[in-house]
């Protein structure tokens, strides 16, 4: 398992990953909670019992890469913020950007099962959350798929990172090494989210500042059975 390195203002911050959590359900707004339901519901996802939703999935699947292999040819991602937990203070909590790519046909039988067949992509850049707390609800959140806009909104969409931050203490899982994905926002349903690349922003109006994933997904080889 090879640790994630963020670039936190020049400073490069190195964690190990321990504990991944995704969530799932996660919007502030019940409309929006109804459109992700209605989306997932379109690929034959059963909706859930209880939202918002938090499903741990293995460390080792939180990585930086540029390419992500899948098995056939229904998988997509999904925008996203990641709170990272890199140290014991306040100062240790960072946010990048995120992007869950999620495998669509396996979904269908469980999305748990779904989160343990494809990563969690996130960026090579990080703030530290106290520095953009005061504007969190500004942040944008967009996402291309194929080079085509899918996604775009704000974090004022989602469940906060304070949000989190509370469930986490409360869960024992505030500890160095815990990533937690904040879940995502409505797609368009127009554009095809089963593209060949895909790539995510997290951006700060304020500074004009952006934070990117991006990669390129790739069809492996027919099993040989």
């Amino acid at each position: 398992m090879f640790p994630l390195r963020f670039d936190v203002n020049g400073e490069i911050v190195e964690v190990a990953v321990t504990t991944l959590l995704n969530a799932g359900y996660a919007g502030r707004s019940q409309e929006d909670v109804a459109a992700h339901v209605a989306e997932l519901a379109e690929l034959g996802v059963p909706a859930p019992t209880h939202t918002p939703c938090l499903y741990p999935v293995a460390p080792y699947l939180a990585m930086q890469s540029a390419e992500v292999p899948v098995q056939h040819g229904r998988t997509s991602g999904e925008a996203e913020w990641a709170l990272v937990v890199a140290g014991p203070d306040e100062r240790d909590l960072l946010l990048t950007v995120a992007c869950d790519h999620t495998d669509r046909a396996l979904e269908v039988h469980g999305v748990a099962w779904s989160k343990q067949a494809g990563p969690d992509v996130l960026g090579e850049r990080a703030w530290r959350l106290v520095d953009v707390a005061d504007r969190i609800d500004e942040l944008t959140l967009t996402a291309w798929a194929g080079g085509a806009q899918i996604q775009h909104g704000t974090l004022a969409e989602l469940l906060t990172p304070q949000y989190w931050l509370d469930e986490l203490r409360d869960r024992g899982l505030l500890q160095p090494g815990t990533v937690l994905l904040s879940g995502t926002i409505p797609m368009d349903a127009a554009v095809d989210q089963f593209a060949d690349r895909w790539r995510v922003e997290l951006g700060d109006p304020k500074t004009g500042a952006t934070i990117a994933c991006e990669y390129a997904v790739r069809r492996m080889p027919e099993p040989v059975e």
